[in-house]
């Protein structure tokens, strides 16, 4: 079980009803079963390895090669979280040395096309997601000059101190 995961399959479930704007379904409590899934889906390992082992099969060494950045051992866990989860499935072939492959089960084929939907939001408002980025960097700056804040926004990243009022 990963650390800090509750070993109680956990209630999540509102006493209240709210209908279909209910703004607990996705409770926030850490023994909740869709808070730990949705963690465990929407990282950005399991994303990058879902949407590579769409309608095919890959090896170990192929989907690290193809996920820039990523560590053997965090590509390990991932697969194994994954595997654990139902939605990649794992085949090992009788042979020397031993061939490992992935792909999806039918389960994680699923969710595929949601992640797919989320891929395609993201292509099509890129593009104001980048202009409000720079609009708050330049608000940041900004107002860190107005109060004498000396921390400064490089790439999306405060740097220097954090003295203005308010600040964290």
């Amino acid at each position: 079980m990963e650390e800090g995961t509750s070993k109680s399959p956990g209630y999540c479930e509102s006493t209240v009803d709210y209908g279909d704007a209910d703004p607990f379904q996705w409770d926030t409590r850490e023994d909740c079963q869709v808070r730990q899934i949705l963690d465990r889906i929407a990282d950005k390992w399991s994303l990058l390895v879902i949407a590579l082992l769409e309608n095919r099969r890959l090896r170990f060494t192929e989907l690290r090669r193809e996920i820039d950045g990523i560590s053997q051992r965090m590509l390990t866990v991932t697969l194994r979280q994954l595997e654990r989860d139902g939605l990649v499935k794992r085949t090992v072939h009788p042979v020397v040395p031993p061939r490992v492959e992935y792909e999806l089960t039918p389960l994680g084929g699923t969710l595929h096309a949601t992640i797919q939907s989320l891929v395609t939001w993201t292509e099509t408002h890129q593009g104001e997601i980048v202009a409000a980025r720079e609009e708050y960097d330049r608000r940041e700056v900004r107002d860190g000059q107005e109060t004498g804040d000396r921390r400064e926004v490089r790439d999306g990243h405060e740097t220097g101190d954090r003295r203005a009022a308010g600040a964290i």
